[in-house]
């Protein structure tokens, strides 16, 4: 792919690019670790003045009077303007989050396809009357909850971005997004796209910066009516404290520790390719990973000697490179960390079988080796916290009953993968396990159209689907008195 020229560094907030007036940000290129950008973060300054801009355009009866289909035609340009230009977005993408091309242009397409999904069924929403208990026609509205943000990770930016955007922009907001630290560039792009797309000012704001300085000030800002995080549980809950405070509503998409299960009678070529794809994809930078695995004793040695074998042969290679299938982690830091829960989990007693090292001759970029890990106990540290990276464990079970305890043994409830021929069996565990999807026979597929979230420690409140909207909204009641005459009590 031809290099495009990335984003300059300019800030787009308050209707306006300018330069952010807080802490310096370094945008580096995971692969080789060259320099994207050097570019100002937002200050809780600059926070204020796109809030301020933010309430007066949601407020301008141009915007806010706008019938839903009038409304939609902006999310359809939006879209197109995403769709056309996916190439650059991905390549933009590629340098900020060191991931394959060949992902993040499927990221560019699926946020193209959820700004179109949102028009669409803006387009076509219906508000309903109520059934009548009296003499009143009695009927429910949703509208614009007013200046709302999304607060968006590193992993999967302008797709995580736009499940957040465009449904609350459909709903009438305006938005401002904070964008991760360490992926900065790919929503200043959506920026850019919105902007030509004809998005009044003011309406949509790009705020990068630290979440300690910027995310604290979406949060407690009182003018901000509601907040959707995705990432860490930690930071989700005391987000969710703040937001307790000024009674705000809040949707939390945080970490996951997801079981994948391969019964004795799935199909091991179809369960072999899923497991991979699961944990090894996105270098398991992904909150949906599926980190450990059940295998079901009779078919244990068959299928790890197996797994095993496919992983030693993963194609681990540069971020522009067609063939490979693992790319560089995001940050030295964040290798760091894995390599750290690695090495503690081997302390315990945990047997590497593939992996586990940093490969050779590749010094110059954030490489590391995709891992297996072994004879790990259930409630070791390896098998309860969420890793984000290229680790899977191993554990052999032996009765269904015994594998739901053991994945429901967790503090999280994000995901799971169930591989079995046996559709009973795979409706009887996917009922019991306690996570938000369940992928049977598969894994890691996604629709917009289909909700989306976790239990537990995993979040709360759901993205996607046709409640998507809505949960931009605010519910109001209207009682209309049809006879006309006084009432009795005045008499």
């Amino acid at each position: 792919m031809r290099p495009f020229d990335l984003p300059e560094g300019k800030l787009y907030f308050a209707g306006e690019w300018r330069e952010g007036r807080g802490a310096e940000i370094t945008s580096t290129f995971p692969a080789d670790r060259s320099l994207n950008r050097v570019l100002r973060g937002a200050s809780a300054e600059d926070v204020d003045l796109a809030v301020e801009a933010a309430q007066r355009a949601q407020r301008d009866p141009s915007w806010r009077n706008l019938r839903p289909h009038e409304r939609a035609s902006y999310l359809y340009r939006i879209a197109e303007g995403i769709a056309r230009e996916a190439d650059r977005i991905s390549y933009v993408q590629s340098r900020d989050t060191g991931k394959t091309l060949a992902e993040t242009r499927a990221l560019a397409m699926s946020a193209a396809g959820t700004f179109r999904y949102m028009a669409a069924l803006l387009e076509t929403s219906e508000e309903a009357l109520t059934p009548q208990r009296g003499d009143a026609l009695t009927l429910s509205v949703h509208e614009p909850l007013g200046v709302v943000a999304g607060i968006t990770p590193w992993n999967s930016p302008i797709a995580s971005d736009a499940q957040k955007v465009a449904p609350a922009l459909a709903a009438g907001n305006a938005v401002l997004l904070k964008p991760a630290s360490w992926s900065p560039l790919v929503c200043l792009e959506l920026a850019r796209i919105a902007e030509a797309a004809g998005l009044p000012p003011g309406l949509f704001s790009v705020l990068p910066g630290a979440g300690g300085v910027v995310g604290e000030r979406l949060v407690t800002h009182p003018a901000i009516r509601k907040v959707s995080f995705t990432g860490g549980t930690e930071v989700g809950r005391a987000l969710a404290q703040k937001a307790a405070a000024k009674l705000m509503p809040v949707s939390l998409e945080l970490g996951g520790k997801s079981p994948t299960i391969v019964f004795a009678d799935a199909d091991l070529d179809v369960a072999l390719a899923g497991v991979l794809f699961g944990i090894f994809s996105s270098t398991g930078q992904s909150c949906i990973a599926g980190s450990r695995l059940f295998v079901q004793r009779a078919v244990y040695e068959e299928f790890v000697s197996r797994l095993v074998a496919a992983t030693k042969a993963l194609r681990v290679g540069h971020s522009f490179e067609p063939r490979t299938q693992v790319a560089p982690l995001i940050h030295d830091d964040h290798r760091d960390s894995v390599e750290a829960m690695i090495r503690d989990a081997v302390a315990r007693g945990a047997e590497v079988l593939a992996g586990g090292q940093r490969p050779e001759g590749m010094e110059e970029g954030v490489y590391l080796r995709p891992t297996i890990l072994a004879e790990a106990d259930n409630n070791a540290r390896i098998c309860r916290e969420e890793v984000f990276g290229p680790v899977l464990v191993v554990l052999p079970f032996d009765s269904e009953e015994e594998v739901v305890a053991m994945g429901n043994d967790n503090d999280y409830g994000l995901a799971c993968g169930i591989y079995t021929r046996d559709f009973p069996r795979a409706w009887r565990v996917g009922r019991a396990i306690e996570a938000g999807t369940v992928w049977v026979n598969t894994y890691k597929q996604f629709s917009i159209s289909t909700p989306f979230g976790g239990v537990k420690d995993s979040g709360l409140g759901r993205e996607k689907g046709r409640e998507g909207i809505r949960a931009w909204m605010a519910q109001k009641s209207f009682y209309v008195d049809l006879p006309g005459r006084p009432h009795p009590w005045a008499a």
